[in-house]
């Protein structure tokens, strides 16, 4: 199995494992809804509008996690874009999705040799882990020909990039991607995302109004820590996905739980439609919900349109916000809802 070249840190066997089986499943359900939500401030007040949340940018209409995309959500109206975290092997943080570069970049042909084999669902695969690669060798990838060759100049960009481009125009939806691998490779993503954020102003609740920050994860782990270890109070939101965890989650207790760490959960819709009255029963505990994924190629069962779709989320729901990869379809204006 090939290792990692001139690295300050040595992949373990069992971390390997782990990354290459997450990196397999999120390959397999990229853009069909391996995506982040999050919440908004504290208690939704009543009444108002539900927020825009552009998921990994304009995802709909440009290539993900990259500036154009972001670019594009904030022209959109997005009230927030959505930053997933990974982290370089030199320690620094970027915005992408996946564990591995393979999927939204050329890593294949610019490092043909850097791969490593490991087996998922059955199959040998061959994987380009980005914490295997330097900020500058990761600079070198095209990241938007294989959305489309217009966007062939487009780049992986880090954090502080997109946080510069979005202050004072929209708000971050930051996800902690995996942090439980990062920190088996020696790192501490909450540690490193709340020291960027405090070098940028940006650490605090409305420090900077025109860019506010909400934290979230699929793992509990990761805003236990951010919010009892390092003490923050930015908001956090829980993700819940379509897994045997969230009936967990949803529960009364698993909800009453989750308000002790988090301010809001950002469930998968269906779980939304399954049993609606997840959304009062979170807003009785203060907890703000804003589900994932909303697109206009596959709007839910029974809706005609994903605008059809986002409306009854909102009206007919209640929730506090939409996930979405097509900010400019989103129901402007309309006061929440509920039962």
């Amino acid at each position: 199995m090939a290792r990692a070249r001139g690295g300050p840190r040595t992949v373990s066997a069992g971390v390997l494992a782990t990354l290459v089986m997450v990196a397999g499943l999120l390959a397999a359900c990229a853009g069909v809804g391996a995506p982040s939500p999050g919440a908004s401030l504290g208690t939704p007040p009543e009444p108002r509008s539900a927020i825009l949340v552009a998921h990994r940018g304009a995802s709909a209409y440009a290539p993900e996690h990259t500036l154009a995309s972001y670019e594009l959500g904030i022209e959109q109206g997005a009230d927030y874009i959505e930053p997933d975290l990974q982290i370089t092997r030199d320690g620094v943080l970027i915005a992408l999705h996946d564990l591995t570069l393979e999927r939204t970049t050329n890593v294949e042909d610019v490092f043909p040799d850097r791969f490593r084999e490991a087996e998922v669902r059955g199959e040998r695969v061959h994987v380009w882990p980005a914490a295997d690669f330097t900020l500058a060798e990761i600079r070198t990838l095209d990241a938007g020909s294989w959305f489309d060759p217009s966007f062939a100049d487009a780049r992986v960009p880090t954090f502080r990039e997109v946080v510069e481009l979005a202050r004072g125009r929209a708000g971050l939806f930051i996800e902690t991607k995996a942090p439980e691998v990062y920190g088996d490779l020696g790192f501490d993503m909450e540690a490193q995302l709340l020291a960027e954020l405090a070098e940028l102003g940006l650490d605090e609740p409305r420090e900077d109004p025109t860019t506010p920050v909400i934290i979230q994860s699929f793992s509990a782990a990761s805003l236990e820590l951010l919010r009892n270890e390092h003490a923050t109070d930015l908001p956090l939101a829980l993700l819940i996905g379509g897994d045997e965890a969230a009936a967990e989650w949803l529960s009364p207790e698993g909800l009453t739980r989750a308000a002790a760490f988090a301010t809001g959960i950002g469930p998968a819709k269906d779980l939304l439609v399954a049993d609606a009255t997840v959304v009062d029963r979170a807003h009785d505990l203060g907890l703000t919900v804003v589900p994932w994924t909303f697109r206009a190629r596959s709007p839910g069962d029974g809706f005609a349109t994903v605008e059809d779709e986002m409306t009854y989320f909102i009206s007919e729901l209640g929730v506090d916000g939409i996930i979405t990869d097509n900010p400019d379809l989103f129901p402007r204006g309309l006061a929440r809802g509920g039962p």
